[in-house]
């Protein structure tokens, strides 16, 4: 399978995994590309942990599971322990550096590991509705999937009926995603 980038995203319920990976791989079959995408949470919903799983390719992608990501990403402790499975040597961990998590437990395997405070700049800097486009943009700096173009494209897409009736939330979701590039490029 070439060009096949393998995406991991976990976090509590209402946290806003399932719209992130929605909206990448909607990205992405905007730009032509292959994507699968499957929602994995229990019927708890909301107080449970929810995986995404994506995949973005050039060509058909073969199966619907895969053992390792190129990138995982976890947004709560307990998220952190579901997802550390899909890490291997070539996986870029990513996790929220406000997750009170002792060093050990952080993947040993992984390629590189990067905290990144997206609670805290959603909190102080932007608004705490956004921690989850903070975190889409720190997936498409990480891994280059999308275009950052085309990321905000499927953030109008997606949001564009709130931006409608309040115009300032686009900005403030386009400044988000910068952020998220923005953190990871610095982590890295």
């Amino acid at each position: 399978m070439p060009n096949v980038i393998r995406i991991v995203m976990a976090g509590e319920g209402g946290q806003g995994v399932q719209s992130i990976a929605e909206i990448i791989a909607e990205a992405a079959n905007e730009e032509g590309r292959e994507c699968l995408y499957i929602p994995n949470f229990g019927v708890e919903q909301r107080g449970g942990v929810s995986i995404a799983f994506v995949q973005i390719g050039d060509e058909a992608i073969g199966a619907p599971k895969f053992n390792k990501g190129d990138i995982v990403v976890a947004l709560s402790d307990r998220a952190l322990y579901r997802t550390k499975q899909y890490v291997g040597p070539q996986t870029t961990f990513v996790y929220d550096s406000s997750i009170d998590v002792p060093e050990k437990d952080l993947p040993k395997d992984a390629k590189k590991v990067l905290g990144i405070p997206a609670v805290e700049i959603s909190k102080n800097e932007l608004h705490p509705r956004v921690f989850n486009i903070i975190i889409m943009g720190a997936v498409v700096g990480a891994t280059g999937v999308i275009s950052v173009e085309d990321a905000k494209r499927a953030i109008e897409k997606k949001l564009g009926a709130k931006f409608e009736k309040q115009p300032q939330l686009r900005e403030l979701n386009f400044n988000a995603i910068d952020r998220g590039i923005d953190l990871v490029t610095k982590a890295g």
